[in-house]
């Protein structure tokens, strides 16, 4: 929802949202309203949005940032614009899941970690791929680098946020070593919605990050010496396990056994 707002309308009302102060940015603050409201089911797949007149006195706006607001939605994939037909709301299929707004609503509102789920499935394919090709590739300067992280994330077990700082840098110094630009931007952008969210963060505390490190210090190991596959595993079984253990036992953890 957005922040700025007091109590706002229901879809199809007249009322207006009463600005507690008004954003900056019409445009995207419209946007980002419309999005929640598409992720909740508020307008769910096959229904068509309130006509323009509508909106613009629900959000107290002009009809060129409904427009507008309604055009990046089209462009996430969430909704369809046909001229004489209105705005018709896209089945799920349809939604760009990699753009920032749609997964972090989603994550937002997905109570059975689904989504994280299948998040963390997407990421250890692409870090276990990274992680073997950092085997044969890796320098000296990126092996003293990750074997100073460790060292370091060793005497950060009761320093919980300073230990997942070392961590995001051990998993990204391994997928810069990879040369993999690509899947190195799609892991950077799945966590960068990710990362603070309650779900995702789950349970920890200094045995889990005992626990972990000692899964990186695995990785590390394999990766030293220029054991492709085995880094892959070492990758593969690390995130599978500490997600494992953050999710706790919400969900279906079925899920990732794929």
């Amino acid at each position: 929802m957005m922040k700025a707002t007091g109590s706002q309308a229901e879809p199809g009302t007249s009322a207006g949202p009463g600005w507690t102060r008004r954003p900056t940015s019409l445009t995207a603050a419209v946007t980002a309203e419309l999005v929640q409201r598409v992720v909740r089911g508020i307008y769910s797949p096959g229904v068509t949005l309130p006509p323009e007149p509508v909106l613009c006195e629900t959000f107290s706006v002009s009809r060129t940032v409904i427009r507008e607001a309604v055009k990046v939605l089209q462009e996430k994939g969430l909704v369809r614009v046909r001229q004489g037909a209105g705005t018709t709301v896209n089945p799920q299929t349809q939604w760009n899941m990699l753009d920032e707004l749609v997964l972090g609503a989603t994550i937002a509102e997905d109570e059975t970690l689904a989504v994280l789920d299948d998040l963390v499935v997407t990421r250890r394919l692409l870090e276990s791929d990274m992680a073997q090709v950092a085997a044969r590739t890796a320098d000296q300067d990126t092996l003293d680098r990750l074997r100073a992280l460790v060292d370091r994330m060793d005497e950060l077990v009761d320093d919980t946020p300073a230990y997942e700082e070392h961590d995001r840098l051990f998993h990204d110094t391994i997928m810069q070593a990879s040369g993999n630009r690509i899947a190195r931007g799609v892991v950077r952008s799945l966590e960068a919605q990710a990362i603070n969210t309650p779900g995702y963060l789950g349970k920890s505390g200094r045995d889990m990050c005992k626990a972990s490190n000692r899964g990186h210090r695995r990785i590390y190991d394999r990766i030293a010496a220029q054991d492709a596959a085995g880094a892959a595993k070492a990758m593969f079984t690390h995130i599978t396990e500490a997600w494992l253990v953050r999710r706790g036992e919400v969900g279906d953890p079925s899920r990732l056994k794929r």
